[in-house]
């Protein structure tokens, strides 16, 4: 059974453009390999923190929304919790009505 997901994850603000590309697609590629489909990633980019984590002000911000079975969250987020450049995430399951799951189960 599919589950829909949404990890959100915030990088180190002094990695270069290049880098934060590579670690978007080492994350993807995690949870492709575990069986996500319907992968939708946003960059939402360099914001203000509310407080000091691991002494940086500053964090650049990345979402993913997709769906796969529940065994794909403890490889991902130990990858991000052994991670120099990931400072803080965080996975949610989203609540999906019924109508949005026919929709994806169609679409899919």
């Amino acid at each position: 059974m599919s589950t829909v997901y949404e990890t959100m994850y915030i990088l180190r603000p002094d990695l270069s453009d290049e880098q934060v590309d590579q670690a978007i697609a080492k994350y993807q590629t995690l949870i492709q390999d575990q069986g996500a489909e319907n992968i939708e990633i946003q960059n939402r980019g360099k914001r203000r923190l509310a407080y000091e984590i691991k002494k940086q002000r500053d964090g650049i911000y990345i979402q993913m929304n997709y769906t796969g079975p529940g065994t794909i969250i403890a490889p991902l987020e130990r990858a991000m919790r052994l991670s120099e450049e990931v400072i803080r995430y965080l996975t949610i399951k989203q609540e999906v009505s019924e109508a949005a799951a026919d929709k994806v189960a169609v679409t899919a």
